[in-house]
């Protein structure tokens, strides 16, 4: 490893950070946060979990809310990037593949709900959730429907609110609310339906 690539790694002042304790301190959270939820997740469980001591969790994060911002942000950003596929229905369809990929982790399927239903009690995590996940996540979106209008696929007066609302609410709904699974042939239903809506309601 090279003088600069263990610079990037240091925090401020601080020591060199170990990529394996990294990933093994990430998926301790992210196990814990399933099973106890966040209300009730501590950075001592996190901790012990991961094998590690405490020191090694907050060498990386402040609190408890800056590690899920910075864990559940990125994975959920992640999640919807969709390549430009040069249609507006297979960008879509590749949209609904991805979201419905990460919805069926076994560890998304527990802990989105209860963000969610945490974010109603907790003022401050609905803010951090709003402007790290919901935010960057509709802007994702509203580049695909921006594609769109510059493919001459739908007109510039096109109504993006509308659109995201239907890219992003069946899917959640059917997946993390009913927890009935999305095949692909009602992935490809539902991009059609999509497709037709946006392109009718402008």
């Amino acid at each position: 490893m090279s003088e600069a690539q263990v610079a990037k790694k240091r925090t401020s002042g601080g020591p060199v950070l170990q990529d394996d304790v990294t990933h093994a301190i990430t998926m301790a959270f992210l196990e814990e946060l399933a099973r106890v939820g966040y209300g009730r997740l501590s950075i001592d469980a996190v901790a012990k979990r991961a094998g590690v001591g405490k020191a090694a969790v907050y060498r990386r994060w402040r609190d408890k809310l800056n590690v899920t911002t910075s864990l559940i942000s990125g994975l959920a950003v992640e999640a919807i990037d969709v390549p430009d596929t040069g249609t507006l229905l297979g960008d879509v369809r590749q949209y609904l593949l991805n979201g419905r990929a990460a919805l069926s982790h076994p560890l998304a399927r527990t802990i989105i709900p209860d963000m969610f239903a945490e974010a109603t009690r907790n003022l401050e995590l609905a803010a951090v959730l709003a402007e790290h996940v919901r935010d960057p996540r509709r802007a994702k979106a509203a580049e695909l429907f921006e594609r769109a209008v510059g493919r001459r696929e739908l007109p510039p007066d096109t109504d993006l609110t509308l659109a995201m609302d239907l890219l992003a609410g069946p899917l959640y709904w059917r997946q993390s609310v009913m927890q009935i699974p999305a095949d692909d042939a009602y992935c490809d239903q539902l991009a059609a339906a999509i497709v037709a809506a946006v392109s009718t309601n402008h």
